[in-house]
């Protein structure tokens, strides 16, 4: 069984259904014939695609917010030993 590629185009109409007509994913993925785990990948794409860049001090804070949550992480399991 080989994996199914689809143009750009057909992504755009898949995802425009669930964004912009209102589509439920279940009444997309039937009427675009494709599977759910499929349109729900698509549709996370362009969510995410349409966000504003973020500035480098937006970068610097998600950064420095991930290495405080691995050291409190850590910090917890130090204390259980």
């Amino acid at each position: 069984m080989t994996r199914r590629t689809f143009r750009a185009e057909f992504k755009r109409a898949a995802v425009q259904l669930v964004l912009d007509q209102n589509y439920t994913v279940v009444v997309a993925v039937k009427n675009m014939d494709v599977g759910k785990s499929t349109m729900d990948k698509l549709v996370r794409r362009s969510s995410q695609r349409e966000r504003a860049p973020m500035t480098p001090e937006q970068t610097e804070i998600r950064e420095l917010k991930k290495k405080l949550s691995r050291l409190e992480e850590h910090k917890e399991i130090l204390k259980k030993g």
